[in-house]
């Protein structure tokens, strides 16, 4: 299969890879992004490495092979080595107030003719609450 996004580092942008993955004042998850260029670059002796071949050797996923690729040629070389923006943990529903309110709700008796409170319950009190 004929890879869509090609890494062809310069001298200087391997020199300065070489130099971030080697030393230990980087994160973990960048050195790895940074190794992945190295063997992923076509100028390179002997030619880049197959993606699964580079995942296997570092102990990633072939997706993310792919993803730093992708971003080196789409972004360059500083934005291939951190990671995306919005990725991770969502967004929390409720700020800290009303997460109390609503401890505080669960935590007091259920309303007249139920045991407990539901999940149905306690969305409908704390829209009624505001």
């Amino acid at each position: 299969m004929v890879k869509k996004y090609i890494v062809d580092l310069s001298v200087e942008e391997r020199a300065e890879l070489e130099q971030f993955s080697t030393t230990g004042r980087h994160a973990a998850d960048q050195i790895t992004r940074a190794r992945i260029l190295l063997k992923a670059d076509s100028n390179q002796r002997g030619g880049s490495w197959h993606d699964k071949d580079i995942a296997a050797a570092l102990d990633v996923g072939v997706t993310t092979v792919e993803r730093v690729r992708r971003r080196f040629v789409e972004f360059g070389l500083k934005a291939s080595l951190v990671r995306q923006p919005g990725g991770g943990r969502k967004q929390r529903c409720l700020n800290g107030e009303q997460e109390a309110h609503l401890v505080a709700l669960v935590c007091s008796d259920a309303p007249n003719g139920r045991a407990r409170w539901t999940m149905r319950l306690l969305a409908d009190q704390m829209v009624q609450l505001g």
